[in-house]
């Protein structure tokens, strides 16, 4: 068990650096009203990455509790995207394809914190 929850985290963690990579190019020339969004979306989404990557390198509690972190700022990416999709100062396309996968790898953190 403990070799399948391994792989699916570090699948987790490859998709969310995926996933991140698009947000660093969608929000890259947000106009300056926005940018205080844009800057909050691009940690959010780093967050996301490095709370998968430093949970697998944990153990115990302290492993779900970077889990958990990593699944709360994916979900607050997906709000920021909204946002600046709402807006209309980032591609609301792009901005559907990105949160997406945030939701994907939302899904792969969920079972990371649900074993069965």
């Amino acid at each position: 068990m403990h070799d399948s929850q391994h792989n699916n985290d570090l699948m987790a963690c490859t998709v969310a650096v995926e996933a991140a990579t698009r947000v660093f190019a969608l929000v890259k020339r947000v106009p300056a009203p926005f940018r205080s969004l844009a800057d909050q979306v691009v940690r959010a989404a780093s967050s996301v990455a490095a709370n998968l990557s430093e949970g697998n390198g944990r153990c115990g509690r302290d492993r779900f509790n970077h889990w958990r972190i990593a699944y709360a700022s994916a979900k607050e990416v997906d709000t920021f995207l909204c946002l600046l999709s709402g807006a209309g100062v980032v591609n609301s396309a792009q901005a559907r394809e990105a949160a997406a996968i945030f939701d994907e790898v939302r899904a792969m953190t969920w079972r990371l914190l649900n074993p069965r």
